[in-house]
């Protein structure tokens, strides 16, 4: 099993900057695409940008040209810079990971327990 620690959220001012970071850890596992969902209050949890193992990108319209992911594939972490933030980036960010669990053979999708990014106006 696959576990994700996401860290370095917090309260910012619009404008201002944060990056996030998510470790995975376990058994042995081959991680093919990692990446950052968010979800407001009252909102559905929505994708913010998703990196692969060769490093290709994909991010949501709204955080384009703001928001940078990316990836340590030697420590199977991932990160998020936050640019230009605004307040409706606040958010809990979700970390997750998805590929190949060498033990089992068997495919794997995890999540991160959250980490909360406020944005004051």
């Amino acid at each position: 099993q696959v576990q994700l620690v996401e860290s370095g959220g917090g309260l910012v001012q619009a404008g201002g900057s944060l990056r996030l970071s998510c470790a995975a850890s376990g058994s042995r596992f081959s991680i093919i695409i990692m990446g950052w969902y968010r979800q407001a209050p009252g909102k559905q949890r929505e994708l913010v940008a998703t990196i692969t193992s060769r490093g290709s990108t994909n991010y949501a319209d709204s955080v384009k040209g703001r928001f940078t992911i990316s990836r340590d594939n030697a420590n199977n972490t991932v990160y998020l810079q936050m640019s230009s933030l605004k307040p409706e980036d606040t958010a809990v960010y979700y970390c997750n990971a998805a590929g190949l669990d060498l033990v089992s053979g068997s495919g794997f999708a995890s999540w991160g327990q959250g980490t909360q990014v406020t944005v004051s106006s």
